[in-house]
């Protein structure tokens, strides 16, 4: 057998972090699958970033892999993998008042693909909102019970749309795109 497979998801199962096995199609299952393939984005943004920003985005993706850590252990296990709490929560708050002393509010919908980086930036944004839908489920489902992983993926989203401007405003070779009528 190799190192890099099991087969025991061929019977169309996965395990969690304890003796649990759930459908691949599970809502967790759903969750773990958004944030990783939000992580990735957030690779390909930092990949792209020429500012110091990419610096960020890694420490964010640090964060999503403890976030996917805990919605993979079962519920007798999730507090052996808690790492976010209302700290992680605070910390993306300060940078979104410390990133947004450098742009505004812009005065239509934002078109994403004004640079690499912010187009990136945006379509992890995007993603972002949909692990925070996946999470809300969990939640709500009571399937997890640490209300910071909502807080922190609202956050994220925020952050990542002041950064999208951000980028914008730091590459001197481009001006914001807006969506206005008839355009």
């Amino acid at each position: 057998m190799s190192d890099f497979y099991t087969a025991k998801g061929d019977s169309g199962t996965t395990g969690l972090l304890g003796e649990e096995r759930v459908k691949k199609f599970d809502p967790r299952m759903e969750a773990l699958g958004t944030l990783d393939e939000l992580s990735a984005s957030l690779g390909l943004a930092r990949s792209i970033c020429t500012t110091p920003n990419a610096i960020v985005l890694k420490s964010i993706q640090v964060h999503l892999y403890e976030i996917m850590g805990e919605v993979a252990a079962t519920i007798e296990n999730q507090t052996k993998f808690r790492k976010i709490s209302g700290s992680e929560v605070l910390d993306l708050e300060k940078k979104i008042e410390e990133f947004s002393k450098d742009v505004s509010i812009p005065k239509g919908f934002i078109l994403p693909g004004d640079t690499q980086a912010s187009a990136s930036i945006s379509l992890a944004r995007t993603i972002t909102r949909r692990a925070e839908r996946r999470i809300a489920e969990l939640l709500d489902h009571h399937v997890i019970e640490n209300t910071q992983l909502l807080r922190y993926l609202n956050r994220l989203s925020s952050f990542l749309f002041v950064l999208e401007l951000k980028e914008i405003a730091d590459d001197n070779n481009v001006s914001l795109s807006l969506a206005k009528d008839g355009d």
